[in-house]
């Protein structure tokens, strides 16, 4: 995965992230699944966001995306300046 300002993103990371990770955001009226937003921090302390549907029943997550967050644009990484 490609991010242009903060460079590559490993599947690893965001293995990393999702599983140190906490739920910021929740995107229910999301269609086809509801959805969140989810901050965490890889092994190396890399902040990252993942936006993901969790499919109840099937024990699958889908990945919608991934960015590293834009300091200036989050407090935290957990909320949004406004």
């Amino acid at each position: 995965m490609l991010s242009e300002e903060f460079g590559f993103i490993s599947e690893d990371e965001v293995k990393e992230a999702i599983g140190s990770g906490e739920i910021v955001e929740e995107y229910s009226n999301d269609r086809p699944y509801p959805s969140c937003l989810v901050y965490g921090k890889t092994k190396r302390s890399r902040p990252l966001h993942v936006v993901c549907a969790p499919v109840i029943g099937e024990e699958l997550l889908v990945i919608i995306t991934v960015y590293q967050p834009d300091p200036n644009r989050w407090i935290d990484f957990k909320w949004r300046k406004k």
